[in-house]
């Protein structure tokens, strides 16, 4: 009879929950880039925000950025650090799978940061003493001494580092097998994908957050971006990304449209790489100066950004902890050509190329028109994005660079990947900022490290080590039948995360 009574409870309470909606329809997006399969695994992650648009799909972390959340237990329900500050333990969830059904255990956690080689891989092997796993559930992260920024990298889209992989999955494909047929732990599946074209995902229905409320996803690569608009209006996309200046104004006087300003912590700069190389202009630090009073950055914020971005002085977003709010410089073309006068070039000067990703070509093209006011001459060279980060990465580029970055953490991170020599986007650096940088990294201290940081920034202003842009808005066009895009639900990250939130508006009858 108890056993009868305890049955039937169970049926009414199964009967009397509230059943989940399988997931339907789909979502398309006309994508500003040219998706690359680099993005789809974790272990390659650059410092840049463009991967994650691909890993919070198909992947999961132990810990990641959520609505509300900067640090969300994830594939770790929860984590503990030693009172001497030298082990993490993490404390996995239970019963998660793969895609393939491969349950997820600590031995992929640590085959998953032993394999890592993307944005401070090499901070890492220099900090990680080792990689314990306690039993299938429970993973230790040991350091070789305390370091207060382990979460900072490890748990934020400063890194990939802390996304996880099925170690069985990948040594049976290997790194190439991974990349054309992805295997991971979030809330959709890869279908298909056609290099430069187009990537399908379907729903994980036993996704562990929740079940997605949308079946398929489909990302359409369309480096154009009038033809992104034109997809938008005819109802081909129903989100198009990156639409600025007179575009973004379009969105806004479409009817149906909905025009989304995401601020993400995202700051645009220019880096002199031959400011190391005293046989170059560029070595002069008073030329290095006339560059940046020649940009005229708040033209550029109302014509490319309609004002949603923000004049920047700084590679560091303003946001970051450890910040220093450094001088703006102001446009001054006046003052720029006495400089170049005094530097020995009253005539300007010959610049070559300035290199960058060519989504923001008109960026480019803003600036070298404000150089060529002053004198300085440059040409424009805009590469596809994998393209421009494969070069960058490798250091290949000469004269002038813009790179960019929305990659979370803080001023540390920023610095690490793109001021400290040996940086994985570093062209050069100087040694009483290596120093200073190493003290910082050990530092527990808040107040210590804040000083150290604070006199980083300091130095890379009064030795104009870069030309800061803009902390730049990221304006997508939404349309009619989307309920819930995902733009902005994540503080700090421009695109339509997390992908298990997204809603489509019901179907009229």
């Amino acid at each position: 009879m108890r056993r009868h009574s305890v049955t039937l409870v169970l049926v009414l309470l199964l009967a009397a929950a509230p059943a989940v909606a399988a997931p339907e329809g789909e979502l398309t997006w006309a994508v500003h880039i040219s998706l690359a399969p680099t993005w789809f695994d974790p272990a390659e992650t650059p410092s840049v925000i463009t991967p994650f648009m691909m890993l919070y799909a198909l992947h999961d972390a132990l810990v990641k950025p959520m609505p509300g959340h900067p640090l969300a237990p994830s594939l770790a329900e929860s984590w503990s650090l030693s009172k001497d500050g030298l082990a993490y333990e993490f404390v996995l969830r239970k019963g998660v799978k793969f895609h393939n059904g491969d349950p997820v255990s600590a031995e992929d956690v640590k085959f998953s940061l032993e394999r890592y080689k993307g944005g401070a891989a090499a901070t890492f092997k220099a900090r990680v003493a080792g990689v314990d796993v306690v039993d299938p559930q429970r993973v230790r992260i040991r350091l070789k001494q305390p370091w207060p920024d382990f979460m900072t990298f490890y748990g934020s889209p400063a890194t990939g580092a802390g996304w996880i992989v099925p170690k069985k999955y990948v040594e049976k494909v290997g790194d190439d097998g991974f990349k054309r047929h992805p295997v991971g732990a979030g809330p959709y599946r890869f279908v298909s994908f056609q290099p430069g074209v187009e990537l399908v995902l379907e729903a994980n229905e036993s996704y562990w957050r929740k079940t997605p409320s949308v079946k398929r996803l489909i990302f359409r690569s369309v480096p154009d971006d009038t033809t992104r608009l034109a997809m938008l209006k005819r109802g081909e996309a129903d989100i198009a990304y990156s639409l600025r200046g007179p575009l973004g104004e379009e969105v806004r006087r479409t009817p149906g449209l909905t025009l989304k300003a995401a601020i993400p912590t995202f700051t645009e700069w220019l880096v002199f790489v031959e400011q190391w190389d005293p046989k170059s202009p560029w070595a002069d630090r008073r030329v290095r100066l006339a560059a940046n009073l020649a940009i005229d950055r708040k033209a550029l914020n109302d014509s490319e950004y309609l004002g949603f971005a923000r004049v920047s002085s700084s590679i560091i977003p303003h946001e970051f902890q450890f910040y220093w709010p450094a001088p703006p410089y102001p446009h001054d073309g006046k003052r720029a050509k006495a400089l170049l006068a005094e530097a020995g070039y009253p005539n300007g000067f010959d610049a070559g190329d300035l290199s960058t990703d060519a989504v923001y070509a008109a960026t480019g093209e803003a600036v070298i028109n404000d150089f060529r006011a002053v004198g300085i001459r440059a040409r424009l060279r805009p590469l596809e994005r994998a393209a421009f980060y494969k070069a960058d990465q490798e250091k290949s580029f000469k004269k002038l660079v813009r790179p960019g970055s929305a990659a979370g953490g803080n001023a540390a991170t920023r610095i690490e990947a793109f001021v400290v020599t040996g940086g994985i986007r570093a062209y050069g650096g100087y040694p009483d900022i290596d120093g200073l940088f190493r003290e910082q990294a050990v530092e527990v201290d808040p107040k210590k490290r804040e000083a150290l940081l604070h006199r980083i920034q300091q130095l890379m202003h009064e030795r104009v080590m870069f030309a800061p842009i803009l902390e730049p808005a990221f304006l997508s066009g939404v349309g009619a039948r989307v309920e819930e895009s995902g733009i902005g639900l994540i503080s700090g990250i421009p695109f339509s995360l997390p992908y298990e939130e997204l809603r489509l508006k019901p179907r009229r009858p």
